[in-house]
């Protein structure tokens, strides 16, 4: 679905059928180290009942209890949770994290707007919402703009409008971020985010390990295809957790699709009459990650293959083969660890290295700012 409300979806959808009110609890803003990224969402209904978790249980019990306030006074309201929080010896994050929770009652008066978001995310059309989350008389306020370019709902200024546009266009499953509107405000407005289709995870091949690699692929929020030009083994009752099974010829199924940034490759035929032409074609495309089974042997006779085939050197740089980190993995769900743990440091910029051996965050936060370039 779209990451981080996939646990959320259906529990929203069947309230807001039974005409059920609820509060929404989302992350706005977190610093140094925390459990859950902003976007991160919680609900509770009128009834006490919970779905979702912003914080793996650190802040759940305070959370819940303000959710109920805010249902009953019918008023948003922004709480900060953390350490140096004063409330830290009731409540805080035991990682050393701070994260800014904005709980808002979802009605059709309070929040008009929340069906639409609802059906663009569950239709996986991209849609972007904006949310005041300042105490003054907009908080609580929503725009809500969708693909078809318009009918944003509710006043928005210039930059906002310009950033909601602009975050239509990005390709993750979920962006957010807390901003201001101007140069003078100490802390931010405006709660913006963004649901975008799923990123395409393209399998090739139709083995064991294909299997596994469709199922950790589905599990990451990933569109899986499986794609093998051998019918008897390219079959949905094979592939359960794919959202489409292909068979064509890997390098020509290849051609006629779509690839963007964020597409992921996994390249487990193992066979060069499949590997040689379908790389020639990946090799071009802007994915994000392309992949390769095999021993090293078979590695570097590939790579010869493609040599006298044209690829050039800087075309190999972009090429994982062997496919995967070194973590030992010999089964086929050992080997989609191993494959998944690299497409997570390939596709967020990370090395890969055990977290003790890095001196980085393990959760870095870039804060934006209305008055940044759209596309910053």
């Amino acid at each position: 679905m779209n990451g981080l409300w996939d646990e959320i979806l259906d529990g929203l959808e069947r309230w807001r059928a039974d005409g059920t009110r609820f509060a929404l609890a989302t992350v706005v803003a977190t610093r140094r180290s925390t459990p859950r990224p902003a976007g991160t969402a919680m609900a509770v209904s009128e009834h006490g009942e919970v779905l979702g978790s912003i914080s793996g249980g650190c802040v759940e019990s305070e959370v819940h209890e303000l959710s109920a306030r805010v249902l009953a006074r019918g008023r948003a309201e922004l709480a900060r949770y953390g350490v140096p929080d004063p409330q830290a010896m009731s409540v805080g994050l035991t990682c050393g994290g701070e994260l800014d929770v904005f709980v808002e009652p979802v009605d059709t008066v309070t929040y008009p707007e929340f069906d639409q978001v609802l059906d663009r995310i569950r239709s996986r059309e991209p849609v972007a919402i904006a949310t005041w989350i300042a105490d003054d008389e907009r908080r609580g306020s929503h725009v809500v703009l969708d693909a078809a370019g318009g009918a944003a709902v509710g006043d928005a200024t210039d930059r906002v409008g310009q950033r909601l546009r602009s975050l239509l266009g990005t390709t993750s499953a979920h962006t957010a971020s807390s901003c201001t509107t101007d140069e003078v405000r100490a802390e931010p407005d405006v709660f913006l985010q963004s649901f975008a289709a799923p990123a395409r995870m393209i399998v090739f091949g139709a083995g064991d390990f294909a299997t596994a690699m469709a199922r950790i692929g589905s599990f990451l929020g990933y569109r899986v295809t499986v794609c093998d030009a051998r019918a008897v083994f390219a079959t949905p009752e094979r592939f359960p957790y794919a959202d489409e099974v292909v068979v064509d010829w890997p390098h020509r199924y290849l051609t006629a699709q779509a690839v963007d940034s964020s597409t992921v490759l996994c390249v487990l035929t193992h066979d060069p009459k499949f590997d040689v032409p379908l790389l020639r074609v990946a090799l071009e495309t802007e994915a994000a990650y392309i992949g390769v089974m095999g021993s090293r042997r078979a590695s570097a006779d590939l790579i010869r293959r493609l040599r006298e085939a044209g690829v050039s050197e800087a075309q190999f740089a972009r090429l994982r083969s062997p496919i995967g980190l070194d973590v030992g993995g010999r089964t086929p769900e050992e080997t989609a660890v191993s494959i998944a743990a690299e497409i997570i440091a390939v596709t967020t910029g990370r090395s890969g290295l055990p977290l003790r051996d890095v001196a980085h965050p393990i959760h870095p936060v870039t804060p934006l700012r209305l008055s940044e370039p759209a596309g910053a």
